[in-house]
């Protein structure tokens, strides 16, 4: 055993901490501590040295990563160190956070065609081709769509809910707003679309009956809402059984005048945030992830959540 001061120090840190307590719960690599954490490499690794040279961790490699996880001391000593650790990491602020991220985390290794199209998208744009463009493999992706009945909550003026209702079997968009609901019924009657209806409503209570819609989506409006945990439970209530909750949003961000210039509530939010009101909205099969990353400041960042109502 590593002399025990040595070992004190190692865990005079609640970084330290809340990183031990996450290998106590599984083998994570640095790339996935820092998914959990959200801190920087460098510190990372700089931590983890310092709680492998104590004793703490044990690593492995496998290929160009390496994995870390929690030791299995037989002393003693060493033993009651890590146990009284583990405790000190559940009173940290972080603890429901790195919790709910760590679960996010290990559904994503669940989900390895994720990875490839991270790959795909990463290419898309290196090189220029003629025709090729997002908005040309939305309009062919949208053709995939079967019928469903969709709920757009916080929908503007409709844009989305148009898109939707050329393939849809019937949208529902709902608003606050009195004048972008009237705007949006008068463009879907002069554009034809018998199947999309607007109704003013509050996303957090939506006028539409339990149980009716196969798809809900929040597009860009969770961080308009007072309480996106009550959203996210009415999102559930009006959900068929199988149905699918599908959130657009900011991740969170400092840029104060979005407050002023959008209207904006919170300022974009954490995926652990996301994780926690999803499961105790009711959801599962929650899948959250970055899926846009702007180049220009205040370089907001788009989260994808993906969650089903239980069948």
């Amino acid at each position: 055993m590593p002399p025990l001061l040595k070992c004190l120090r190692a865990l005079d840190d609640p970084t330290r901490l809340r990183i031990l307590a996450l290998l106590g719960r599984e083998e994570l690599s640095v790339q996935e501590l820092q998914e959990i954490t959200r801190l920087g490499q460098s510190r990372i690794s700089t931590h983890l040295g310092l709680l492998q040279e104590a004793g703490f961790l044990s690593s492995r490699r496998e290929g160009k990563r390496t994995f870390y996880r929690a030791a299995t001391p037989a002393e003693p000593a060493l033993k009651e160190l890590m146990n009284l650790a583990a405790r000190g990491a559940a009173e940290l602020p972080e603890a429901a956070a790195d919790a709910a991220n760590l679960r996010r985390i290990l559904a994503q290794r669940r989900q390895q065609t994720r990875l490839y199209f991270n790959q795909v998208a990463g290419r898309f744009d290196r090189s220029y081709g003629p025709g090729r463009s997002w908005q040309a493999f939305g309009q062919m992706l949208l053709r995939l769509l079967p019928p469903l009945v969709v709920a757009d909550l916080g929908s503007g003026e409709g844009l989305l809910s148009e898109l939707l209702a050329l393939r849809c079997k019937r949208v529902i968009a709902v608003d606050n707003s009195p004048k972008m609901v009237a705007y949006g019924a008068r463009k879907a009657r002069k554009n034809g679309l018998a199947n999309l209806e607007f109704r003013l409503g509050d996303l957090q209570d939506p006028p539409i009956a339990a149980q009716s819609v196969d798809v809900v989506v929040l597009s860009q409006a969770l961080h308009h809402a007072e309480d996106p945990l009550r959203a996210l439970r009415s999102a559930h209530r009006i959900l068929r059984e199988g149905g699918q909750v599908m959130i657009l949003d900011l991740a969170a961000h400092r840029f104060e005048q979005a407050r002023e210039l959008y209207g904006d509530l919170w300022l974009g939010f954490r995926e652990s945030d996301l994780q926690q009101w999803l499961e105790t909205a009711g959801f599962h099969k929650i899948e959250i992830q970055v899926v846009a990353r702007e180049e220009q400041p205040p370089h907001f960042e788009t989260l994808l959540a993906v969650a089903a109502r239980p069948g």
